[in-house]
């Protein structure tokens, strides 16, 4: 009689790693820091490494002091200093990336257990920090040309046209990341060949914001054109958020369905802030919250497994007769 070996789950491996997994993500994100770097010169570049040193020397530092294992291999302190950096201004002084940096790697990812165990996306809760703890320095728009001027968005809201030109190339105003959406849609694409990603979570944030971005503008009796339209979908921080930050494993719902809610929720949350409230960039903010929804939705959503069935509610006692 043959003998078979039982092991425990799961009986079928990827040959995938988080490190080869991380690679994609740095290959994907090098045509947004390529472009944001030919635009905004060598203070670009500068910030982005700092950023990604800072990440990378405050998981190193912190593992050797709690004499953990060493995790810096896996690239995803690379990744986050990454995400961080595209996400400032090039104008941001030094301090700016390597105190995020800091924050984003010891107070996000480590002390909740390390990489998989955050609740909310590292870099966005860097940005977020340093926005409401430094927001003079933070919205300290970068020359271009010799010029400094507002971010397109800002431009939107003042009702002036933006050429879409402009926002596909990316010279205009902006992070070091977002000024480009050929060279995020090119991360995209890559991103979805390699099955890092799954197209229905950007596509159901920027459609969502676009649908709530009109919704909001009608009801306040503000003119949506297509350029409007483009500069909210293309424009600001929405397409960099979509693609990397938006589709993050350890953050966001692993059902089908709950990835697309959560996008629908990103989108609603970004075209509220920035249609309703003061603020003209509202995408961090959003992905943030729905950071914190994802137990909920995936709660929500996750499908019965196959053979179990769903308890059934008590019956309500019938009424006695008199």
């Amino acid at each position: 009689m043959s003998k078979f070996n039982v092991s425990i789950s799961p009986h079928i491996r990827s040959r995938e790693t988080t490190a080869t997994i991380m690679l994609d993500v740095i290959i994907a994100l090098l045509p947004s820091v390529i472009v944001g770097v030919a635009v905004f010169g060598a203070r670009a570049f500068a910030i982005t490494m700092l950023s990604v040193t800072s990440c990378v020397a405050s998981e190193y530092i912190y593992e050797k002091l709690l004499k953990l294992p060493v995790t810096v291999t896996d690239l995803s302190a690379v990744v986050t200093g990454l995400i961080l950096a595209v996400n400032l201004y090039s104008t941001a002084p030094w301090w700016i990336p390597v105190l995020g940096g800091a924050f984003a790697i010891i107070v996000v990812k480590m002390l909740f257990g390390g990489i998989g165990q955050n609740f909310m996306n590292p870099a966005l809760a860097a940005r977020c920090f340093l926005l409401l703890s430094f927001s003079r320095i933070m919205t300290d728009y970068p020359q271009i040309d010799g010029v400094s001027g507002p971010t397109p968005l800002v431009l939107a809201k003042q009702g002036t046209v933006v050429p879409v030109r402009d926002l596909l190339i990316g010279t205009h105003s902006g992070t070091i990341g977002e000024t480009s959406a050929i060279a995020i849609i090119i991360g995209f694409i890559y991103l979805c060949i390699r099955g890092v990603i799954k197209p229905r979570e950007p596509l159901s944030v920027i459609l969502s914001t676009g649908v709530f971005v009109t919704l909001f503008s009608v009801i306040q009796g503000i003119p949506v054109t297509l350029n409007y339209l483009a500069v909210h979908m293309l424009g600001g921080g929405m397409l960099l958020g979509a693609v990397f930050m938006a589709s993050d494993y350890a953050t966001t719902p692993v059902t089908p369905l709950g990835q697309v809610i959560f996008g629908c929720c990103v989108g609603f949350i970004t075209a509220l802030i920035r249609c309703v409230g003061g603020g003209t960039e509202g995408v961090s903010y959003a992905i943030i919250i729905s950071n914190i929804l994802t137990p909920l939705i995936e709660k929500a959503t996750m499908p019965r497994p196959f053979g179990i069935e769903r308890p059934k509610k008590p019956k309500k006692e019938a009424a006695k007769n008199d």
